[in-house]
């Protein structure tokens, strides 16, 4: 069986099997375009995303994850399924407990605070494309009207607020990656204008971690150098797996 769709709550989830399991588990908490069904997912929809999958499964890891309502936006609902959705795989299949988590562009909301309340086991957290600040990536969005209004929707829809109103207390209760204290890689493929605009931000990020020697390491990639995206992150795993 190489895969599991089941359902939490309302949510769909998948768990993705390892032929040779080594007994170490990645939480993935997705982008924008993330999702998962009754039968499917992005992740093995997307043909990148799918060779991830299988480069990452071939050296044992179990791979397990939930359409988390969708464009969540780091919302407490996500939050929360992840919570639950790890409580559920601890107690239904045979790993170790203390978790990577893989979050790519949005997700890396929901990481940051899922991490930060400190109520499941984490042993690394690798970034894709992180959007680490709402704050930030609103202002980033106001040069493109459009998008700047339809994400004012998302997060309005995701968050529960009026249609009319948007609550700056969501901005306020952000979670930094000064706030987590586990080891942290970043991969930021250099795809698009948006992608360039959010690696000068980040290059911003990487003077202050520096400074304050927090254990956050940054590589910039090329689109062209993505295959190689399975085997940075397994090398980075095996290296945080030297104590159980």
């Amino acid at each position: 069986m190489e895969t599991r769709n089941f359902k939490l709550d309302t949510e769909w989830c998948v768990v993705h099997y390892p032929d040779r399991p080594n007994g170490f588990g990645v939480l993935l908490i997705g982008d924008e375009r993330h999702f998962v069904d009754s039968e499917s997912s992005f992740w093995t929809q997307n043909e990148g995303k799918r060779i991830f999958l299988q480069k990452v499964r071939e050296k044992g890891y179990t791979v397990f994850t939930s359409n988390f309502y969708g464009k969540n936006w780091g919302s407490d609902a996500s939050v929360n399924m992840a919570r639950e959705l790890y409580t559920y795989i601890m107690r239904t299949e045979i790993m170790n407990d203390k978790i990577h988590i893989l979050a790519e562009g949005m997700g890396a909301l929901a990481a940051l605070k899922l991490i930060h309340e400190g109520k499941i086991n984490v042993r690394s957290l690798l970034l894709i494309n992180p959007i680490l600040s709402l704050t930030q990536h609103l202002e980033l969005e106001k040069e493109h009207k459009f998008f700047h209004k339809k994400l004012l929707k998302e997060l309005r829809k995701a968050y529960g607020m009026p249609d009319s109103t948007f609550d700056n207390s969501i901005l306020n209760e952000e979670v930094t990656l000064q706030d987590v204290s586990v080891p942290v890689k970043i991969i930021h493929v250099l795809s698009g204008n948006r992608a360039y605009r959010q690696s000068m931000l980040l290059r911003e990020y990487d003077a202050m971690w520096r400074k304050e020697k927090l254990p956050v390491s940054i590589i910039y990639m090329l689109p062209e150098k993505k295959p190689q995206l399975p085997y940075q992150a397994i090398r980075f795993w095996k290296n945080k797996e030297q104590i159980l």
